[in-house]
């Protein structure tokens, strides 16, 4: 029998430093059932797409973003027309992603078509770090 060992090249936790470092991290979602997302960067702008099939957006979605954090939010609700069977997901479904350093909050926007979300938000240039300088 064998036992799995750091020296196998595979860490049972990913590294805590790179995880924190990196600017899409995805963060724990509050109590409910996960959305499934991808994220991209394309034209300018930080797109994500979440997979939210069966439900009405302008009755059911909340987007927001704020302090560097997207948060999607939907219901799902039932239509329960006597007993059947259904392996569908129904209730509160919400993720939150972390935005690139550079996002622009008051830029951004939404559409939804065919059960996929995308939220795009705009990114800024990176400004250049500005330090003291020593003069000697």
């Amino acid at each position: 029998m064998s036992a799995l060992s750091p020296t196998d090249g595979h860490d049972l936790f990913p590294d805590l430093f790179e995880w924190l470092e990196s600017s899409r991290t995805v963060l724990p979602a509050r109590p409910g059932q996960p959305i499934r997302t991808e994220d991209y960067i394309e034209n300018g702008r930080f797109v994500v797409r979440a997979e939210l099939p069966g439900i009405d957006p302008d009755r059911d979605a909340q987007i927001s973003v704020s302090m560097g954090i997207m948060t999607i939010h939907a219901d799902r609700h039932e239509d329960r027309d006597g007993k059947h069977h259904s392996e569908f997901r129904y209730g509160s479904f919400t993720r939150h992603v972390a935005l690139p350093v550079t996002a622009d909050e008051s830029d951004v926007r939404a559409s939804y078509d065919r059960g996929i979300i995308e939220v795009s938000v705009g990114l800024r240039a990176r400004l250049e770090r500005r330090g003291r300088q020593r003069n000697d």
